[in-house]
């Protein structure tokens, strides 16, 4: 493959890293208006949100077993115009079945879309001999403060969904479609063949990573706002500066992550993370005031940015990839809940040490992210790399 065929195949794919965090920001920040429009009631509201994640891990084993005759880099090239267009679908239903079958579509497209871009990313990873998996995810925290902002624009001149939804779309399709041009396809892993148990035992340790740090992601989502609200005193203006502050440092703990994995190696980056996101929810839960909530927050940002990434990064094969994948949605799926029943059993400051007590279990499986053929984490690149940009 030529140098400037990766290049090419680099920037393609972090603008397909992207639109996808536009797209997500675009569908989870304007849930009350898409409840409002279809009228759904608090009580079904919940299995509509679960259906997503629910149907996304299934799109994510599809497109497992899919690659095993197409390239990812195929599969991304439908999936991603199909979740815009299911997110259009979204905002211009009327009908509750609509929305049914608009976010189950955009569920199945999702899945196949995140497996599909992490495979490429990691076998371009491969292809480049160095990280780089962390700056295709610092796109996507990029378009997802931008897909929130335009949310937020649309809240507040109170713009229908549809309204909101499609110039986005009709922007970033046809770039989606020119872009998906020059996709390529890096060096793809050998791992072995799904369903052998000695994958399953090796794999689990980077499973229980990528839900433990979706449980943490989901922790700040959902219930940030609320902590601040209920448990710091703070003004609602305020609430909403903690979820800010994290997707800021999550974008900025990704830009510089490739070069500390390749100063330090995974290992050592993976273990930082993990510490630092667990003193982000220390200081959450021992915060005296509505500021010192926010800069707990803003930690955990730095920390939780690095574990996903690097755990895609660790997977020896697409099918592997495909796997990892299902698990953050598992850890999104268990978050949001998790949290909320403990608080309401402990209180929201005794259920801030469970997301605590879990980013720290990921020291004892860093080992997992050290080198074998394709990980990079014993502090020095692959030899023999290619000179590309």
């Amino acid at each position: 493959m030529t140098d400037a065929r990766l290049r090419r195949g680099r920037g393609s794919l972090a603008f397909c890293f992207f639109v996808q965090g536009v797209t997500f920001a675009l569908l989870v920040t304007r849930i009350p208006a898409v409840q409002d429009r279809y009228g759904i009631s608090d009580a079904l509201l919940p299995a509509f949100l679960a259906a997503v994640p629910v149907l996304a891990g299934a799109g994510s084993v599809a497109t497992g077993r899919l690659v095993r005759r197409v390239a990812p880099g195929t599969v991304l090239r439908w999936a991603q115009p199909v979740v815009l267009l299911a997110l259009v679908g979204v905002g211009a239903g009327d009908r509750l079945w609509h929305a049914g079958v608009a976010l189950g579509v955009f569920g199945l497209a999702v899945g196949a879309l995140d497996a599909s871009m992490n495979m490429l990313g990691v076998s371009l990873q491969r292809a480049y001999g160095r990280s780089i998996l962390l700056g295709f995810h610092a796109a996507y925290s990029l378009g997802g403060i931008v897909g929130a902002t335009l949310a937020w624009a649309g809240a507040h001149w109170d713009l229908a969904l549809l309204v909101s939804y499609l110039p986005v779309v009709v922007v970033l399709l046809p770039a989606v479609l020119v872009g998906s041009r020059w996709y390529a396809d890096g060096e793809r892993g050998t791992g072995p063949v799904a369903g052998n148990a000695t994958v399953s035992r090796a794999l689990l340790p980077l499973c229980l990573v990528m839900t433990f740090a979706y449980i943490g992601d989901s922790t700040v989502s959902n219930w940030s706002a609320k902590y601040l609200t209920d448990v710091l005193g703070s003004s609602e203006e305020l609430a909403t500066v903690p979820y800010n502050a994290y997707m800021v440092t999550t974008l900025l703990g990704r830009a510089v992550g490739d070069l500390g994995v390749r100063r330090f190696g995974a290992v050592a980056v993976v273990r930082g993370g993990a510490v630092l996101a667990a003193a982000g929810f220390g200081a959450v839960a021992v915060a005296p005031g509505a500021w010192a909530g926010v800069a707990g927050f803003t930690v955990l940002g730095l920390g939780l940015s690095v574990l996903v990434p690097q755990t895609f990064a660790a997977a020896r094969g697409d099918e592997e990839v495909a796997r990892l994948n299902v698990f953050n949605y598992v850890g999104f799926l268990i978050g949001s809940p998790l949290v909320g029943a403990l608080g309401d059993a402990w209180g929201y400051r005794g259920a801030m040490v469970v997301p605590l007590v879990l980013v720290l279990v990921t020291l004892r499986y860093a080992r997992s992210f050290g080198v074998e053929r394709y990980r990079y984490g014993g502090g020095h690149e692959r030899p023999h790399t290619v000179d590309v940009g």
